[in-house]
């Protein structure tokens, strides 16, 4: 069953097709903190990400985000990447989990006094 799913899907992880051109064609050039693995071919015009798990682009860190989109020539394992010291560390988009942002007033907050801050416009009678 696993081997149709990869076979037919790209959500389900790397698809057999990748896997094979990853095989043929790719250089393993480094893996983030994700696991993600980062290949190129042998003449550096393509680069790809082969995610480990679901295929998500918020998981990558800006960084590897740099090198895969030729802004970088070399891989953040060679030249890392310097963070000014305000600058926060990468997160995933949280979006649509239960850790996501839930501003008070949300519809999608867990607390119950939060639902009863807006008042309706009545008109005088």
């Amino acid at each position: 069953m696993n081997f149709i799913l990869r076979l037919l899907t790209w959500w389900n992880g790397q698809t057999i097709g990748t896997q094979l051109f990853t095989w043929r064609n790719g250089i393993f050039v480094g893996e983030d903190d994700q696991g993600n693995k980062f290949y190129e071919n042998k003449d550096g015009s393509r680069r790809w990400v082969c995610y480990n798990g679901e295929p998500e682009a918020s998981k990558i860190d800006p960084s590897w985000h740099g090198w895969l989109h030729g802004t970088f020539g070399m891989t953040p394992l060679k030249d890392p990447f310097k963070r000014k010291t305000w600058e926060k560390n990468h997160v995933v988009n949280l979006t649509g989990t239960d850790l996501a942002y839930k501003p008070k007033g949300s519809l999608k907050s867990l607390k119950s006094e939060n639902k009863q801050d807006y008042d309706a416009w009545r008109p005088e009678q």
